[in-house]
This record gives C-alpha cells, structure tokens and sequence, in this order.
C-alpha cells in the first residue's frame, strides 16, 4: 500500500489546508479552487487529506457506497432492494481518492443507460462513472481550466445537488454524488471562465514560501519521507488523528451550529459593501461561518468565523482590475465588519424623521 504524506506536515499553506478541512467537514458547502503555481503542494494536500478522513459506514455491496442510516440519499438500486424487503448489510470503509483525468467525457463523469438492453431485455442497466466512485470521498481535479467546461458545469452541479441523475429515452436512474470537490490549476495556463469560477464555493491563491527557514524545512521533511515513509508517517500520526477526530466531532455537529440575525445582516452587509454579484458568496460565507465554529467546537458563529469564510469566498468574486490582485485578510475583513455593525447600531438608534407639519401647511398653500 502506498504511503501518502501527511497532511498534518505540511509547510505553510495555512489558507489551503483551512479551505480543505472545511469542505470536509461540510462537503455541502460546495468545493475548493486552489490556485497557485508549480511546486506549491496542491495535489500533495489533496491526497493527504483523503488520507486523514474518518472511515465512514456504507452499504457493503453497494457500488455507489450509500449511507445505510440515510435513506433520503439512496440510490435507486438500494431504494428497490428495500422495497422487495431486503436488509441492507452494513461495514465500514475508508474515504475514497478520485483521480478525475482532463481528457474525461460527459459519459465518464456521470455514467451511462443500456438502452439497448433496456429495449431489449426490458432491464435497466447502469454503467458508474466518476461520480459513482467519488461518492462521500473526494473527487480532484488536476488542471481543471484544461478541462470540458461543459464537464466542469456537470460536477459543480452534482457537487452542489449531492445527487447525480441520468436520464435517457424515458428512463432514469439516479444515486447519490456527495463528495469533496477539490480543483487545482496553474493561472500561467489560463483561466476559468466568470461563470465557472463562481460555481467554485471557497478560492484560494498560494505562492511559494519565501522564507528560508521554512523552505529548508520543507526539504527535510520531504527528504525524511522518502527516505523513511512509513517511520515518517508514524512520526505524525498523533497530529493526524487528532484532525481526524476533530473532522469527524465537527460533521456530527455542524448542522446544530446556531447563527443570529445580526450574521445573517453582518454577512449581508459585508458582500454588499464589496459589490459581491449574485448571492452564492452569502450562502457560502455562512456554510464555511458554521463549519469553521463547529471544527472548533463552539456552539455559535462569530464575526471571527465570518471574517475567516469571507476571506476563503471572496478573492474569486470581487471586481478588480486587469492588473489588480484582490485579496483580503483577516484582519481586514474583521475591521471591516466591525464598521459595518456600528453603522447598523447607529442607524437603529436614529429616530425616524417625522414630517414638519408647519412645512407641510406651507406645502399645501
């Protein structure tokens, strides 16, 4: 069995790994772009994080790995074997790694209808795809700005459904397509269309580290891995586990994370203020907000929490200029908000402005 590398060992890339952990965390909140140039441990942290994931319960000879515990997301296959009064086995298996190679089709991604034995034979049969095997894993795409962008539209839309559905002459088939969706590119190659790259939940853009102490650490621990991998690996396997566990503590609670309507206007207000377009950027901030509390095990969102989805949401979707890279940090973005909230309070405060009634008399004349 290979050794992948610790995710956990990883230099830097505070942003990237943060990005990760969320979508892990709440796969709902509908991927990550990572953008950055070659050398910058974009696919390294992709399969170290698979590598980390808790295993998860499935139906045993399930191909699509369903959720034996919920049956709203079973596939049709499942949903019939229950309706003939069958019992679903159950065990446990590690989070899959999807490889998703550029030159994939349509039919690739999604799967395809026998028509012809339907026809024929009257049975329906279905050949997976991708989205098959990525179920409740992770899906990653190398050079997605190489890829089919009617491909890329597929996935996102899966990604964002947490189902896939293939219809064809009358009959449908359908399972469910959970996953982590975690695209990598080089901007030096070309970009992705507006359209697309606002699909994308969370962006992140990495650089090399420039400092040296950091850079000479990234050489030792890469020259230890290869020269040890499975001592190197049992060095930080404590880490590991604990961001394991941390995940796994966080998917349980993250749907019990409460949030007030002063986030839902402090979120309102902030994308408003940065003349954010649409209103994907506001569901996404409070996805990531309630996931981040709940990776830190608090109850509630604060402003921190929307300042650090904010700063994973929006570089991908604020206006700039050709030559302009747009890019906020925390600290920003948590004045920001705070100027914001004192407006709010200030304009609450305000009385309302009554008319004058010796103006409106003279109006009147």
């Amino acid at each position: 069995m290979t050794v992948i590398y610790p995710f956990s060992a990883i230099v830097g890339q505070e942003r990237m790994r943060r990005a990760l952990i969320l979508n892990a965390v709440d796969p709902r909140i509908g991927g990550v772009l990572i953008r950055g140039e070659r050398g910058t441990a974009k696919s390294t942290a992709a399969r170290a994080l698979a590598a980390l994931l808790p295993e998860v319960k499935v139906v045993s000879d399930c191909r699509f790995g369903c959720d034996p515990y919920n049956p709203n997301a079973w596939c049709t296959e499942c949903q019939e074997r229950v309706k003939n009064g069958e019992k679903l086995p159950v065990s446990t298996r590690s989070t899959p790694f999807v490889n998703l190679p550029v030159s994939a089709t349509e039919d690739r991604v999604v799967g395809t209808l026998d028509i012809e034995k339907a026809i024929q034979k009257g049975e329906r049969h279905f050949e997976a795809g991708v989205l098959a095997a990525a179920n409740r894993g992770l899906l990653y795409i190398d050079e997605v700005n190489l890829l089919d962008d009617h491909v890329v539209d597929i996935l996102l839309d899966s990604a964002a459904m947490g189902m896939n559905i293939v219809e064809r002459e009358g009959i449908s088939f359908s399972h469910p397509a959970r996953f982590i969706l975690v695209g990598t590119m080089n901007p030096e190659e070309g970009d992705l269309r507006p359209q697309l790259l606002d699909r994308f939940a969370l962006s992140v853009d990495i650089r090399g580290i420039r400092d040296a102490r950091d850079r000479v650490k990234i050489m030792e621990r890469n020259l230890a891995f290869e020269a040890d991998p499975e001592g190197f690996r049992e060095e930080w396997l404590p880490r590991e586990q604990e961001i394991s566990r941390q995940i796994e503590r966080a998917r349980l609670q993250v749907n019990n994370i409460v949030y007030s309507s002063r986030n839902l206007i402090t979120i309102a207000s902030l994308t408003a203020s940065l003349e954010v377009d649409g209103h994907r950027a506001d569901l996404v901030i409070l996805k990531t907000a309630r996931a981040q509390a709940a990776f830190d095990g608090r109850e509630s969102i604060s402003e921190l929490d929307i300042a650090l989805a904010a700063e994973l949401a929006l570089p991908h979707r604020l206006k700039r200029n050709p030559f302009q890279q747009m890019q906020m940090t925390t600290t920003e973005l948590t004045e920001r908000i705070e100027q914001l909230q004192a407006q709010t309070a200030v304009s609450e405060t305000q009385p309302e402005a009554r008319p004058d009634k010796n103006a409106s008399a003279e109006k009147k004349t």
